[in-house]
């Protein structure tokens, strides 16, 4: 009589195993997560990274530090956000919602790297062969060293690597692969964790970099167990509707590099293309109203001048409603408080939709006085000072708090044509006189932010 397989229920979010199922996961709190999958029995020699560690311990001090050979992907954009190239024996982890465009840039790059003359793998699970080429005839991403093959078995995959050796090898995606020896079909959480380990040990035995693609669900997170983005040496997610003309490529963790970096890429007929300039780009269809602010923001070493528009009108509704794209809601709360509280504008009242222009996301504090500036200008109804941007932090009692990197804001700026900026009066001490071509303001207060930036008549209180 053949010996029944023992089973588990495995929680498919977070990893977390029981013997029984039930509704709710101890582990992460997620509902219906939990799926029955056969316990596989361990294996005597495991391969693994401990498999690599056979040198001795050594004293850190005594350890060679060399640079990293990094090489291009042939995509500005990318590079900038993984901290200058890619580095052989790396992984990297892509992830985004479906139809963003992860394997369009994925192709797109391996063409560019393979023209450079380095061997690129491009391993599809849900695609065949042909329908790649015909992908790749569109965004035009057509090389000799450029290898696709359609495949889902990863010993299978293995092989072809061992055999090619080339220097990149793309896995679209992560969830379609399976292990023969793992009893439970591809996407649970043990085919992706040994998956992902058994990928793992091959980028650091060849020093081959690995680009895997990640599905999310639809809250936005990774599908699948957490721990494939603690394996992975970096991981990048894809900002952007669908629909929308432009993507943000941001990366939320990098082992090699910053995770303040963020790439910016539009989507045309031939897929997604860099976008090198993209203050201008976002202020290219600008109209000067009331509501309408410009912001510099900094993301890691990169400037970039946004615009915030407020829009605050009367409501039948009790309370009021608040709507914001593309910055926290509580955050708009916040300041529509403080703006009550110390300026005595009576704001809360209404109702205050507030947009990002592009899709950008603002997480930055020195974002916080422009939002205060555009939701008084359009409460008010009165234009901002024209050709002005404005940034600083906001604190509870409304005073107005230093940013950080002041002069590369101001600098871009200048560049973009901008006349005049409002600072925190910190700030302003310290960039003032080095720019001879622009007006700096300084303010302490919220209140004498307000002024400075609708100057016209007086209607904010005391």
């Amino acid at each position: 009589m053949a010996k029944k397989k023992k089973t588990a229920y495995v929680c498919q979010e977070c990893g977390y195993d029981t013997m029984k199922w039930m509704g709710k996961c101890p582990g992460c709190g997620a509902w219906n997560t939990l799926v029955e999958e056969i316990i596989t029995p361990p294996i005597e020699e495991r391969r693994g990274v401990g498999a690599l560690q056979s040198e001795p311990p050594q004293p850190i001090s005594s350890i060679a530090v060399e640079d990293l050979p990094r090489f291009s992907t042939g995509s500005d954009e990318l590079d900038r956000v993984l901290g200058g190239g890619v580095i052989p024996g790396s992984m990297v982890l892509i992830v985004g919602d479906p139809g963003v465009g992860k394997s369009s840039l994925t192709l797109r790059i391996s063409a560019d790297i393979a023209r450079e003359g380095r061997r690129v793998l491009y391993v599809t699970g849900e695609e065949s062969a042909r329908q790649i080429r015909m992908r790749a005839d569109r965004l035009q991403a057509i090389a000799d060293d450029l290898l696709v093959v359609s495949e889902t078995n990863l010993d299978a995959i293995c092989a072809h690597v061992e055999r090619e050796q080339p220097a990149l090898f793309i896995i679209d995606s992560i969830q379609t692969m399976y292990r023969p020896g793992i009893e439970s079909a591809p996407g649970s959480v043990s085919q992706v964790r040994e998956c992902a380990m058994e990928l793992m040990r091959v980028a650091k035995m060849a020093g081959i970099a690995v680009f895997v693609i990640g599905h999310v669900t639809k809250e936005g997170s990774l599908a699948g167990p957490r721990v494939l983005e603690h394996i992975v040496d970096t991981v990048l997610y894809f900002e952007g509707e669908r629909n929308a003309e432009y993507r943000v490529l941001r990366a939320v963790k990098n082992r090699f590099g910053s995770t303040n970096e963020l790439g910016l890429f539009e989507m045309r007929d031939v897929g997604l293309v860099d976008v090198p300039d993209a203050s201008k780009l976002f202020l290219s269809e600008r109209a000067m109203e009331s509501g309408s602010i410009i912001v510099p923001t900094v993301e890691g070493t990169r400037p970039l001048l946004v615009e915030v528009q407020a829009l605050v009108a009367p409501t039948p509704y009790q309370p009021p409603r608040r709507t914001a794209d593309s910055v926290d809601v509580k955050r708009i709360q916040l300041l529509l408080a403080v703006l009550e509280k110390r300026v005595k504008l009576p704001i809360g009242v209404a109702d205050v939709y507030v947009k990002v222009a592009g899709g950008i996301r603002l997480d930055e504090p020195a974002a916080d006085l422009a939002l205060c500036v555009a939701m008084a200008s359009s409460f008010a109804n009165r234009l901002p000072r024209p050709h002005m941007v404005v940034c600083g932090e906001v604190g509870l009692s409304g005073e107005v708090r230093a940013v950080s990197q002041a002069e590369l804001r101001v600098t871009e700026a200048r560049r973009l044509g901008f006349k005049s900026a409002l600072l925190p009066m910190k700030n302003y001490r310290q960039l003032q006189g080095k720019f001879s071509d622009m007006e700096l303001f300084g303010a302490e207060s919220i209140g004498d932010a307000l002024k400075c930036a609708m100057p016209r008549e007086k209607t904010f209180k005391e």
